[in-house]
């Protein structure tokens, strides 16, 4: 008999907050000290993620279809092994189980099975004295279920809690009360939660989960429930030893952000075979690890990091080589898709003749599959149990598939399909893996590349100079020079703008901020977690456009990054010289953006017919920083094409008009940072149709947009803030019209329409500026733009004069 302190933790339906309670219950107690092990009831990959993440060691499934009902107690010991509790997070309603199979694999099921005391997590947003009923129903549905405890989730007052609190009784304890606007919540997207390794503020998020858990959940009478469970009989469960296989043959197991569906147990019986198991990320490793002898590619988002994919050509063609040369390869489901020639159009790999695409519904179902021929894993009529959970199809059946469930391509050195399954149920299919890995070839390494560390993909074309990474090829280059080259990107004006300097080089108003700004920024309620609510109200009623039409973001910067990861952009176009951002989003994303150059010599205007007509996604800036040219609202108009989305920056745009009119295939951006002087805030918004604004919202980080930012934002679009933007724009205007005139004068010809102007002067004359006391911006680290280019913010008359002067004197010094 084994002693182990543990918990279910389930609710009576999906939605009630069962993975946020779960997560922020391990995190909580480990953050005591104590050692927790996750585990997931179910065969879902991503809510194990941030088991691992709140508890530092492997989360683990328990899932009677897929391992079977002998091994959940032995898989329960073996991941809490040296753990002082287990906790067990639930699937779907407590006792949801497998369709047709009487509450099979249910939570309910799991928790008789290992004889786990259970807590309810209650939503009781939507009721009262009722939820009083519904956990009396749950609690005596089954003799063979334990409920211990509630928690109540998103209560709307402490008055509301109060009444459920009163309606409950004495009939089980409560635990804590969990607050609706407490903030714990994880963004979803079409195939559940968004994975925790690919959201880069998932720590922090998990740091404030675990405070909030700990202030409102009685820890310790968690715990003491904990102690209550029974001793289980049994031993853990551990990774058979396999026969010697000579070497110990790499696998390279694909993981990373688009890779992230794999069981614990997989690697583990992999090495228990006698394998060497080496982890490699596709999106940014250029080959597989050195010595690779079996892949292995498991489950993930291929088709949400495409471009990243795709972008990875030395790596895709040493897959395709050395799978086609007979490489033992195990793909499923994002791994088949992986193969694939293409997936929503974006280029994979190829070792599978078959393309892929997003499908309209979601494919989610236990499976009992039969081989339908023998195969690298598999041999005729042998039966395995599994789960399919994808939202993809393939286009077209590329051969045999290794299950006759079908979809996928099975050879005596491949197997791939959309079946999952997981190898502690079935423990011959690692050993065959192992096997043929121990008597394959090394894959072979890839060729050199023509130019190491860079990319060779810079053309001339007929529609001008156009190519990844246009006129800054190291933008994308290789390691050595990547962080460089992306650092000049995110060169702005405040690097100039050091203390001591005149600060021309901020285009920020230099203005008192008005008094109503002042106090609505003094008012914002930063102790509670940020509404956008009413910013949205406000900025509809002020564009007269529908509600779900608009999207409050921390500034044009975090607009862009949302642009970048919509889709699976083919062919990014940003059009140049302009605001670096949209580059930088659209490298971090995966993508490498081309770039349209504008002329100097044609004023910098918009030839619409220099945009490749197949590019799927264009950025453009109305007017464009830095050249203050605003382009013709018939030549923006111009650049739209069907299955295009064009996204135009009005920033700069502060004279309280739209140049371009948002629509089913326009996005227009608006930041408030320059004319109303609070750069630190972060208010923008961004207005496209229903459902582009929809994808857009989906990948917005959870309260993104600040108080502060939300309070400005309805702030500024009232008639007073009318009042003041247009008094604001004509000083702006007045003052840029004698800066150009003072300009003149020394022989530099102007013409802006926003808060700066560009010129062109000698390199020398930037630092030259700075000694003399003047930060003034650099322009050379815009694409298109070299040495000697300046952007100058306006300000006064006095200050202009200084600026002027110094200019002067600089010139007749230096030449």
């Amino acid at each position: 008999m084994v002693t182990l302190h543990r918990l279910v933790v389930a609710a009576p339906a999906s939605g009630h907050g069962k993975t946020t309670v779960a997560t922020g219950l391990m995190a909580a107690l480990a953050r005591r000290g104590l050692a927790v092990s996750g585990h997931k009831v179910g065969p879902d990959y991503i809510d194990p993620g941030y088991h691992a993440l709140a508890t530092g060691r492997p989360g683990r499934n328990l899932d009677p279809h897929l391992v079977g009902e002998e091994r959940l107690v032995p898989l329960l010991l073996h991941g809490a092994r040296g753990a002082d509790v287990a906790v067990v997070e639930g699937v779907m309603g407590l006792y949801d189980g497998q369709l047709g199979g009487d509450g099979y694999a249910s939570t309910a099921h799991v928790a008789a099975v290992t004889r786990t005391p259970v807590v309810l997590v209650v939503d009781i947003c939507h009721a009262s004295r009722t939820i009083a009923a519904t956990v009396h129903g749950l609690a005596t549905w089954s003799p063979d279920v334990q409920i211990v405890g509630v928690i109540l989730n998103k209560a709307g007052s402490d008055r509301h809690a109060a009444e459920v609190v009163r309606a409950l009784g004495d009939r089980l304890p409560i635990l804590g009360v969990l607050r609706r606007d407490d903030g714990i919540e994880a963004p979803s997207r079409h195939l559940g939660l968004v994975p925790a390794a690919e959201r880069p503020e998932a720590a922090a998020a998990l740091d404030r989960l675990a405070a909030q858990v700990a202030e409102r959940v009685d820890l310790d009478e968690v715990l003491r429930l904990a102690r209550t469970a029974p001793a289980l009989a049994g031993e853990a469960w551990s990774a058979p030893a396999a026969e010697p296989i000579g070497t110990r043959p790499v696998i390279a197991v694909a993981g990373g952000r688009a890779f992230t569906f794999a069981y614990a147990e997989t690697t583990e019986l992999l090495a228990a075979a006698g394998c060497e198991v080496v982890t490699f990320d596709p999106t940014t490793d250029e080959s597989l690890p050195e010595g690779t002898r079996g892949l292995y590619l498991g489950g993930g988002f291929p088709e949400l990091h495409a471009a990243s994919l795709s972008g990875n050509e030395s790596l895709r063609a040493q897959l395709r080589s050395s799978i086609t040369a007979g490489l033992p390869t195990v793909a499923e489901c994002a791994g088949l898709l992986y193969l694939c020639r293409t997936v929503d159009g974006a280029p994979m790999v190829g070792a599978i003749d078959a393309d892929a695409a997003m499908a309209p519904r979601l494919t989610l179902a236990y499976r009992t599959a039969t081989a339908t021929a023998d195969d690298l894993l598999s041999r005729q009529g042998e039966t395995v149990t599994g789960h399919e959970f994808h939202r993809t199809h393939l286009l077209a059946e590329p051969g045999p598939a290794p299950w006759d469930t079908g979809g996928g391509l099975a050879t005596p050195t491949l197997h791939a399909s959309y079946l999952h399954t997981h190898w502690a149920g079935h423990p011959h299919l690692a050993a065959r893996f192992a096997a043929a890995a121990a008597a394959a070839r090394p894959a072979p390494r890839p060729a050199p590349r023509t130019a190491p560390g860079a990319y060779t993909s810079l053309r001339m074309s007929p529609v001008g100079l156009v190519g990844r990474a246009a006129v800054t090829p190291a933008t994308f280059a290789g390691p050595g020079t990547h962080a460089a080259a992306t650092d000049a990107l995110r060169h702005h004006g405040d690097r100039e703008a050091t203390d001591g300097l005149v600060d021309f080089a901020v285009n920020v108003f230099e203005g008192p901020r008005p008094d109503w700004l002042e106090r609505a920024l003094a008012q914002a309620d930063v102790g509670r977690y940020p509404d956008r609510a009413p910013a949205i109200v406000a900025l509809a009623e002020y564009h007269d456009r529908p509600e779900d039409e608009v999207l409050p973001t921390a500034g044009a910067a975090e607009a862009f990054g949302l642009v970048a990861r919509l889709r699976a952009w083919r062919r990014p176009v940003v059009v140049h010289p302009q605001f670096t951002e949209p580059d930088v989003a659209l490298a971090a994303a995966g993508h490498r953006p081309e770039h349209v150059i504008l002329r100097a010599d044609d004023g910098f205007a918009l030839d619409p017919t220099l945009v490749p007509s197949d590019a799927d996604l264009v950025i453009v800036g109305n007017p464009t920083n830095p050249t203050g040219v605003r382009h013709r609202a018939e030549s923006v108009h111009e650049l739209r094409r069907e299955g295009r989305l064009l996204v135009v920056d009005e920033a700069f745009l502060d004279d309280g008009d739209q140049a371009t009119s948002a629509g089913a295939d326009v996005v227009v951006l608006r930041s408030l940072t320059k004319l109303w002087g609070i750069p630190g805030v972060r208010a923008g918004y961004l207005l496209g149709d229903a459902a582009t604004v929809a994808g857009l919202r989906d990948l917005q980080t959870p309260w993104s947009v600040s108080a502060a930012a939300i309070a400005a934002l309805v702030a500024c679009h009232t008639p007073e803030a009318e009042v003041e933007r247009k008094r604001r724009t004509e000083e702006i205007a007045e003052h840029r019209a004698y800066l150009e005139t003072r300009l003149a004068d020394i022989g530099f010809a102007t013409s802006s329409t926003a808060p700066f102007v560009l010129i062109r002067t000698a390199p020398h004359v930037h630092e030259a500026l700075r000694k003399r006391g003047f930060a003034v911006r650099r322009a050379d680290t815009f694409p298109g733009l070299g040495p000697g280019w300046l952007r100058i913010a306006v300000r006064g008359p006095e200050k202009t004069d200084a600026l002027v002067d110094a200019l002067r004197g600089t010139i007749r010094e230096t030449g």
